[in-house]
């Protein structure tokens, strides 16, 4: 095999070995996250808000129930939020826009 050969097939491989660790990385590391609604602040929230909203950064008030936010696993039942809110892991009926 010549140089010039060798060298593309190389850069190929290499190149073939970058992507199948960059397709790899986003779903481990979604694994490390959850949805938890109601934490995000108003226009904060990740995609699909609810009944009134499409997807990312449509809520329409700080720690809307029915919004969610990527957090990390573990961590939603525990934050630190205003008043007596609490993130859950499922759809909340509060703070809701009229």
């Amino acid at each position: 095999m010549t140089t010039p050969i060798k060298t593309t097939a190389f850069a190929a491989a290499v190149t073939a070995a970058l992507s199948l660790a960059a397709a790899n990385a986003p779903a481990n590391a979604a694994d490390d996250m959850e949805k938890c609604f109601g934490v995000a602040k108003a226009g904060e929230n990740d995609c699909k808000a609810g009944a009134g909203t499409s997807c990312a950064g449509t809520s329409k008030v700080d720690y809307q129930g029915n919004a969610w936010k990527l957090v990390p696993k573990g961590s939603c039942l525990s934050m630190d939020l205003p008043g007596d809110r609490k993130g859950s892991l499922e759809e909340l009926d509060r703070d809701i826009p009229s």
